[in-house]
């Protein structure tokens, strides 16, 4: 009994002193404001919610919801439905729009009524206070934290409107299974936006916040059920619903009709969020710090980026994509269909060449999202896909020769460097189309040397390729022989100029970004670079058709406007490759493994010209 009177008596004290507080604080405003005390031990910013982004196809369909912990949909005051307010004012806090942040009477009711049940039966805190709580403080029961949510409730009321706290309030209680606000819990439990709920689906989802685990909809839905009923009451008692509002939603049966995350295309989706952070990069300046920073800065400039992009992110954006779902599914079966064993990886990338737009990548077999991505991020050696762009049409640019021109392509030695054909083979003089289709290496090392390493790769690094470096520019770069090597994704793009009239530039799936308002916030800028002249391209689309007719790229053959493309195989067969144009798409693939070994067991078979091949056809 003495225990429970001392309560009593600390609990009445606490109030006191709460209200003398604030009664100091109003009068040492004469001296100094009341701004400045609170200022001194309440720090309060502005309050920014996270909310979830989008990322769509080139049709407008959602493809993915982008969120990490918290899965919102923030709602505008005007926006939240009126009985979703109604449901909340009724239940936990009918005098919100009369009190300044906290209020009294309800402080000494809730602690009278939990004295006599020796239990806690009612809680005191306003709509603010819980939102204080939820913002800042923790939902420990104690008097210090309690005195502080009081301190931060009186200076949010000065800082926002009522309303902009009710809007921050319903934005931020929790819905459990990691749902946060009205609206993202309507479309999770309800699959609907909440406009479009019952009043008995409504009074159903405010059940939840008050006891997210016990009320879980999911696992505990009579409990969610007994409080609906109880807000219905409320409701009533508070006349926001007539008797017949009453009696229809409580009769009414709940049917849940729960909704998953929507997260389709991982290789693609995966490559977006890539290319997000690089358009970010260039065009808020980061890109330009990571090139100037010394080395071991360079990693805190990428931190900073990876942190604005996940800011941005968290800002709620529309992300438009050019994927094309049906190409994106087409390379991801052809690559299945094709790779008879578990081991053998391979990505395809698909650019549809009039709009630079890449319209489908995979990141490998089986790939799962935010994985290592094949399709960018894996460097490898071109072998003979090469040859197109940094051998024979330089060589035909500079010295203006015809593709029946003809070149040795017996055996070459120079300096040490003594590449031989496949197998040895020594076939004489040939013309630059037979050399380039039967994929002849001899020849290419030959019209490399004479038009200049330094002159070819001068037409190379057009294309930006990342990985170049100063140790490649040698003799056996015209057969692949890089340090590094390219991307699937780098090698595709390049070869798009082939498509284009000699003319490059860089394909990109990310075709805008907005806010969720439609405003423009990032959008690629177009950067075209002629490479070579209307002439030299048109010879080396007639040499790379014969490539795919009657040379090494026969398998990938099929009826159309325009076919050509280019094989590669790297030494020990550890790469194979083949990238290729048809009509309106220029398409790689890549095939090897993630540790290089021999591929020579498949390699007759073509895998990569069958997958180009399924996926172009």
């Amino acid at each position: 009994m003495r225990m429970g009177t001392g309560l009593f008596i600390t609990a009445i004290l606490l109030v006191v002193f709460s209200f003398m507080l604030i009664n100091t604080m109003n009068e040492m405003s004469k001296v100094q404001s009341i701004q400045s005390v609170l200022d001194e031990h309440v720090d309060i910013k502005e309050i920014h919610l996270s909310t979830n982004s989008y990322m769509y196809d080139r049709h407008g369909k959602l493809i993915s919801e982008v969120y990490q912990s918290e899965n919102r949909i923030y709602l505008s005051f005007s926006e939240i439905p009126q009985m979703v307010i109604d449901a909340f004012i009724a239940t936990e806090d009918r005098r919100f729009f009369d009190h300044k942040g906290y209020d009294p009477s309800s402080i000494a009711r809730a602690f009278l009524t939990n004295y006599k049940t020796n239990s806690i039966e009612e809680g005191a805190s306003t709509v603010t206070q819980q939102l204080v709580r939820n913002l800042f403080l923790t939902h420990d029961q104690t008097y210090d934290r309690k005195l502080s949510e009081l301190l931060y409730a009186y200076k949010l009321e000065q800082m926002y409107s009522k309303e902009k706290i009710l809007e921050l309030y319903i934005n931020t209680i929790f819905f459990h299974n990691g749902v946060y606000g009205i609206e993202a819990a309507s479309h999770y439990y309800f699959s609907k936006p909440s406009n479009e709920l019952t009043l008995a689906q409504i009074t159903f989802l405010c059940a939840v916040p008050n006891n997210p685990s016990h009320y879980n909809p999911l696992k505990n839905s009579e409990n969610t059920k007994l409080r609906q009923q109880w807000i219905l009451e409320k409701m009533l008692e508070a006349q926001v619903i007539d008797k017949d509002e009453y009696e229809k939603a409580r009769a009414e049966n709940i049917q849940l009709a729960v909704s998953t995350k929507i997260d389709l295309y991982p290789d693609y989706v995966t490559y977006i969020h890539h290319e997000l952070t690089q358009l970010i990069a260039q065009k808020e300046g980061y890109q330009q710090q990571l090139q100037n920073a010394p080395a071991e800065s360079k990693q805190a400039v990428q931190q900073k980026l990876d942190q604005r992009v996940q800011k941005v992110l968290e800002q709620g954006i529309r992300i438009e994509t050019a994927l094309d779902p049906d190409i994106q599914r087409k390379s991801m079966q052809a690559i299945e269909k094709q790779l008879p064993n578990n081991d053998i990886q391979s990505s395809a990338v698909v650019i549809h060449h009039p709009t630079n737009e890449v319209v489908a990548i995979t990141g490998g077999r089986n790939y799962k999202k935010f994985d290592f991505h094949r399709g960018f991020q894996a460097f490898r050696q071109p072998g003979s896909a090469i040859k197109p762009l940094l051998v024979y049409a330089p060589y035909i640019a500079e010295h203006g020769v015809s593709n029946q021109s003809s070149i040795n392509a017996d055996h070459f030695c120079k300096k040490n460097y003594c590449p031989k054909n496949f197998g040895g083979a020594q076939y004489g003089s040939v013309t630059l189309e037979t050399a380039l289709k039967n994929s002849y290496n001899t020849p290419a090392v030959r019209i490399f040397d004479r038009t200049g390493v330094d002159t070819s790769f001068r037409y190379l690094d057009k294309f930006g390729f990342s990985r170049v470096v100063p140790n490649d520019y040698g003799l056996p770069a015209a057969l692949g022989g890089f340090t590094h090597g390219m991307s699937p994704l780098e090698l595709t793009q390049a070869y798009t100029t082939f498509a284009s009239d000699g003319v490059y530039q860089r394909s990109y799936g990310i075709r805008r970004v907005t806010d969720l308002k439609g405003n423009v916030l990032y959008e690629w800028n177009e950067a075209p670079q002629h490479i070579w002249n209307s002439s030299v391209n048109q010879q080396m689309k007639s040499l790379l058709h014969k490539v795919v007719t009657e040379g090494t790229g026969k398998k990938a053959n099929q009826p159309s406007t325009y076919i050509g493309g280019k094989t590669g195989t790297t030494n020990a067969f550890h790469d194979i490759w083949f990238v290729g144009i048809r009509d309106e798409y220029t398409a790689g693939v890549w095939v090897g493994r993630d540790k290089p070994s021999s591929l020579q067991s498949i390699y007759n078979r073509g895998p990569h010209l069958l997958i180009w091949r399924d996926i172009m056809r």
